[in-house]
């Protein structure tokens, strides 16, 4: 987890970098007494956490944090508690009131390195799916997958060596499937887009196979 500091005293900031140090996962890697020059390092070097102290000259770490287009996560630090609401408001990690221990520090690095990789987890796309065959569930990447044909409530699935059939409706399977990678060419069949080799008025060719695109779905092949 990479972090900067902000704070007008010199004193503070070696206070965080002296604990930053101790903290095995965390890169503190630079020190601003100036916000402004601050500022100008995160338009180049995003990072992921500001350490920030709210009364500073010429800008507060409230303003400061407000003006941020892409704002990184925030922990103030600061010897004033009557901000501890408006951090809040402005969806801060934690509020460290100075003095702050090794404890308490920690604790507040752990709240953001949580935050960190739940959100990476939840961005994070898949690239595979888990498909239920009888009493098994088989793992399908979507580079495998050439085209999928609808049949009542099942799919089968045809990939390059092979075909699966999966319990499911083309509707649920559609809703599980990046759009960006798979488009719906017929009320019975979806194929995977960088398997398309020719595109033709009523059926499309994937890999030597011919999938037919229902009239409805040809706009769905402007890509």
């Amino acid at each position: 987890m990479t972090a900067i500091a902000i704070d007008d005293e010199p004193m503070a900031l070696e206070v965080v970098r002296s604990l930053a140090a101790k903290v095995p996962y965390l890169n503190l890697k630079a020190c601003f007494t100036d916000a402004f020059q601050a500022l100008e390092y995160l338009q180049h070097e995003p990072v992921d956490l500001l350490f920030l102290d709210i009364k500073m000259p010429d800008i507060s770490g409230l303003e400061f944090v407000t003006s941020l287009h892409k704002k990184p996560l925030v922990i103030f630090t600061t010897a004033y508690s009557e901000h501890a609401v408006i951090s809040f408001e402005l969806d801060a990690i934690d509020y460290l009131l100075k003095p702050f221990s090794l404890a308490r520090f920690v604790k507040a690095c752990n709240k953001a390195q949580e935050l960190l990789q739940l959100r990476s987890q939840s961005v994070a796309p898949k690239d595979y799916l888990f498909l239920k065959t009888g009493y098994e569930q088989v793992k399908v990447h979507y580079d495998e997958i050439l085209y999928m044909e609808a049949a009542g409530n099942y799919i089968t699935f045809v990939l390059e060596n092979k075909k699966l059939l999966s319990r499911m409706t083309i509707n649920e399977l559609s809703d599980q499937l990046p759009p960006e990678k798979f488009t719906r060419v017929h009320r019975s069949y979806i194929v995977a887009n960088d398997k398309i080799e020719k595109i033709e008025r009523h059926q499309v060719q994937v890999k030597g196979n011919f999938v037919p695109v229902g009239a409805s779905y040809m706009q769905q092949l402007k890509f």
